[in-house]
């Protein structure tokens, strides 16, 4: 990047890279699917933004990486050993925020909430199974494996039918639970997800407090994406050269 110095910021993308995959910048993607992954992302961002008992918000980014349209990452603010009821619920709220958002504001909704119910199902599965967080099941544990690594696949049972059906029934109370109050939240907070949405598709990356700026209604004073590659494309062309002419800004939802 030609700097003098590692920064922060470089740091985070190498954090980033090693997790999750290289930024695919370049990569040409379709307006819809762009609008639909910020509606996503933004709803994530805005649920966990409002959440007290989730981890904190770090930063949401609409900017492919690895097999990701888009991230919303989180920061915990400790190591954390217990997984109390009230923090996977409102864990619950926050990975289904995106497909819920998708469903009210973007008009459709796509394949990229396919990590997003499989981790949803995964975390209320282990609520039931293995944490006795159900009360019709009470404080019994039902899964087998003692080392099986957290949000793994479950295999086999050691309970009866009429139990599964219980168990699968508690599964999906907790994970319709979760979506009804998402929705009433993203629905009582519309105009803060459209800001957000809108920021997104104009800014690309936007870190927690550009999201709690966003959400109390103040103005981003940041270059935008356009911006940024006009200046880089400034500096690499000749003194004598035509200036580059200014990109049209990309359309913000409605």
């Amino acid at each position: 990047a030609n700097k003098e110095y590692v920064e922060q910021a470089d740091l985070e993308e190498a954090r980033d890279k090693v997790r999750w995959g290289r930024a695919r910048k370049s990569r040409v993607i379709d307006e819809k699917e762009k609008e639909i992954t910020a509606w996503h992302e933004a709803g994530h961002a805005l649920v966990q933004h409002h959440s007290e008992d989730a981890d904190p918000l770090h930063k949401v980014s609409i900017i492919p990486r690895g097999e990701m349209g888009g991230a919303t990452f989180s920061l915990p603010e400790k190591d954390r050993y217990l997984y109390t009821r009230r923090y996977c619920k409102a864990t619950l709220q926050v990975i289904l925020g995106g497909r819920v958002a998708e469903e009210l504001f973007s008009g459709d909704i796509s394949s990229g909430a396919a990590s997003d119910i499989a981790h949803a199902t995964a975390l209320a599965r282990r609520m039931v199974l293995d944490w006795g967080m159900s009360d019709k099941l009470g404080f019994v544990r039902y899964s087998a494996d003692d080392h099986r690594p957290m949000f793994a696949d479950l295999g086999g049972k050691e309970y009866s039918d009429r139990t599964a059906e219980v168990i699968d029934a508690e599964v999906r109370a907790l994970i319709d639970e979760a979506y009804h109050a998402t929705r009433t939240q993203l629905e009582t907070h519309r105009q803060e997800l459209q800001r957000l949405a809108a920021a997104l598709l104009k800014y690309e990356t936007l870190s927690a407090d550009d999201v709690r700026r966003i959400c109390e209604g103040e103005t981003l004073d940041k270059p935008t994406v356009n911006e940024l590659l006009e200046r880089e494309h400034a500096k690499a062309a000749p003194a004598d050269a035509p200036s580059a002419p200014t990109t049209k800004p990309l359309a913000e939802p409605g």
